[in-house]
């Protein structure tokens, strides 16, 4: 990601953050209607779950110029997400889930611009995560 692509994404996330809650709550609403069988995972308390998601988005974006920040916590999440039943597919899901829920926080301030700096930041968070879980594949790619 460049510099202006990471400002983009950083002023983007400051306009949605102060709706809290309510981000959480449009992400796993649009998680759920790609994928229902979704919802089997989550167990616990949605509102704890949701406060987790904001805390990571937060770390992530705040970070995203210091990439030794991010890539080993991105890496230890990818794995503890393993033990949820969380697979290589759902990177893509979330992904979905993440834009269609900025498009509806952010209104006209989602613009192309701004949704391919975000595309850009979750391809590189999507990417290390999914080498960490299952770096199996990545052989297997190059092979």
């Amino acid at each position: 990601m460049n510099k202006h692509e990471i400002k983009l994404v950083q002023d983007s996330f400051a306009k949605a953050a102060p709706l809290g809650e309510k981000v959480a709550e449009i992400f796993y609403q649009e998680l759920y209607a790609i994928d229902p069988a979704l919802k089997s995972m989550f167990k616990n308390d949605m509102k704890d779950q949701g406060k987790k998601l904001l805390s990571a988005l937060t770390m992530i974006v705040r970070n995203l110029e210091n990439t030794d920040v991010i890539v080993p916590a991105a890496e230890k999440l990818a794995v503890k997400h393993l033990d949820y039943g969380v697979t290589a597919r759902h990177y893509t899901f979330v992904g979905n889930a993440l834009l269609r829920t900025l498009k509806k926080g952010l209104g006209n301030d989602f613009t192309p611009e701004v949704r391919e700096a975000w595309i850009a930041a979750y391809q590189l968070l999507a990417d290390v995560m999914r080498a960490a879980a299952y770096p199996q594949q990545r052989t297997v790619a190059r092979g």
